[in-house]
């Protein structure tokens, strides 16, 4: 497995470089794991959500809050103080391609361990999400589901997946802080639903930040996961081929969301 620690870039160009490996991953490439940030921080909504509908539009635009449409599903994040993950691989791949569960399970079995070797008391959920948190416009961290990474019950990271004929992108964010709680401010409703909104967040997730201290670096959560695969791992850079970004599976992708977000 390749591990590229990616650094930071905004909503758009984070999803457009996560369609770019999973159109390698199509056509055979070797599985990678991305490492990256969100900067400036925004909001990423799941491939089946209306932006219209699930967030606040207009006031995004008031404050300056970029946004994008995932690849993969899940509900509507904001990617502030976390480490944010994507793993592209071929659908046949005999380590990380496999069956939705299968997949989903060895992807999250690393997560925790790597997490634990940071000292965070890290598990997999085992739970499936409770009734009152579904809905298209419900927060991803709302509640934590089968195969995902929780602490005490509380979710740590969500996950979503998409999956094709040939390949398959799981895209993941871990809290390091309370960034994420800033969705509420940008949900459709009245201040008292977003209020409960923030509650019902910080109820039902959790952040690593108490146990990693103040140093959080990509490059730290990086060589946790590379320590777990050992051998299996090989670091890369963005100036390696063959994914430097310029394949054409993500033109469409790239217009549809420009479009959106006009």
């Amino acid at each position: 497995m390749r591990i590229w620690c990616d650094g930071a870039h905004d909503p758009a160009e984070n999803m457009r470089r996560d369609m770019i490996l999973l159109g390698a991953a199509e056509q055979g490439a070797e599985a990678t794991l991305r490492l990256f940030a969100f900067a400036p921080q925004g909001i990423t909504l799941g491939a089946s959500q209306d932006p219209s509908r699930a967030i606040d539009l207009d006031a995004c635009r008031r404050d300056g809050i970029p946004w994008a449409v995932r690849p993969t599903g899940g509900r509507a994040i904001f990617h502030a103080e976390e480490w944010t993950y994507s793993l592209a691989a071929p659908i046949d791949d005999p380590e990380w391609g496999g069956s939705l569960t299968v997949a989903y399970g060895r992807v999250t079995a690393l997560l925790v361990a790597a997490l634990r070797r940071l000292g965070v008391p890290a598990e997999a959920a085992t739970r499936r999400e409770p009734p009152a948190a579904r809905g298209a416009a419900a927060p991803c961290f709302a509640s934590a589901t089968r195969h995902e990474v929780a602490v005490a019950g509380r979710k740590l990271v969500g996950s979503a997946q998409r999956r094709t004929a040939r390949g398959i992108l799981q895209q993941g964010s871990l809290l390091l802080d309370d960034g994420h709680l800033r969705l509420a401010d940008y949900l459709p409703g009245d201040e008292a639903s977003r209020s409960r909104a923030r509650e019902a967040l910080a109820a039902a997730s959790v952040s690593a930040g108490r146990w990693l201290g103040p140093e959080r670096p990509l490059g730290r959560w990086a060589d946790a996961l590379a320590a777990v695969l050992g051998t299996r791992a090989r670091p890369v850079s963005t100036a390696d081929a063959p994914f430097r970004l310029t394949l054409p599976e993500t033109r469409s992708y790239t217009r549809v969301l420009s479009q959106v977000q006009r």
